[in-house]
């Protein structure tokens, strides 16, 4: 294992930590992956994070390949299913948060309540279909759902988020998670507001520019 392999496969250690302590995945719930080649590492199923080592991770090749210690997550077939739909993914996050939960056993997807709900990327977040966890119907609807977003919600399971980097994909995920907490708030009191299409397009054009560096 060379260093840049290992830093890779700890930093995705640290996620599934940071998660954890965020209270964003209890126990084994959750996993995450990278991609590292012709494939990916991903985390076993059924190790929570306290556990959780580099040398865990699982290899996963795109032409069926496997190496490691552990069983893949589950969960595997819809992190495989979006690198393939989306070559400026890097790295994919599935967590079973609290209020991004909620919303997906609503079977509500997020919408245009307020500008930050671009960061995934377009004018809502989508919530698939349910179908049984681990499965090809699941996989092929969140990479459907990931075409153009870089989150969907699952109904009556979870959150994926996904980015270019871990910094981006745990950002979008952070910030979805809250998002759903302040919509349900305001659902609960009344019907949000919503910003139009054309409103959100001005919101998205903005966030291609937002924190680079002016040139000189």
């Amino acid at each position: 294992m060379n260093d840049e392999e290992s830093q890779a496969r700890a930093d995705i250690v640290r996620a599934i930590q940071r998660l954890d302590a965020l209270g964003m995945n209890r126990g084994s719930t959750g996993n995450a992956s990278c991609r590292w080649g012709a494939g990916m590492w991903i985390t076993p199923t059924g190790m929570g994070a306290d556990d959780l080592r580099a040398q865990d991770l699982v290899w996963l090749g795109w032409d069926g390949t496997q190496s490691g210690e552990w069983a893949p997550s589950s969960e595997w077939h819809f992190h495989q299913a979006i690198y393939a739909a989306r070559p400026d993914v890097n790295v994919v996050l599935h967590t079973h948060s609290t209020h991004a939960t909620a919303l997906a056993c609503l079977r509500q997807d997020l919408p245009a309540f307020h500008y930050m709900v671009a960061v995934a990327g377009g004018d809502n977040v989508p919530c698939v279909p349910y179908h049984l966890f681990g499965t090809q119907a699941l996989s092929q609807a969140v990479a459907a759902a990931m075409q153009h977003r870089l989150a969907c919600l699952i109904s009556n399971h979870g959150l994926v988020a996904a980015g270019a980097t871990l910094a981006q994909a745990m950002k979008v995920l952070v910030e979805i998670e809250a998002l759903c907490e302040t919509y349900l708030k305001a659902m609960a009191v009344g019907q949000p507001a919503l910003l139009s299409p054309a409103q959100m397009a001005e919101v998205i054009e903005r966030f291609r520019h937002y924190g680079k560096a002016a040139r000189a």
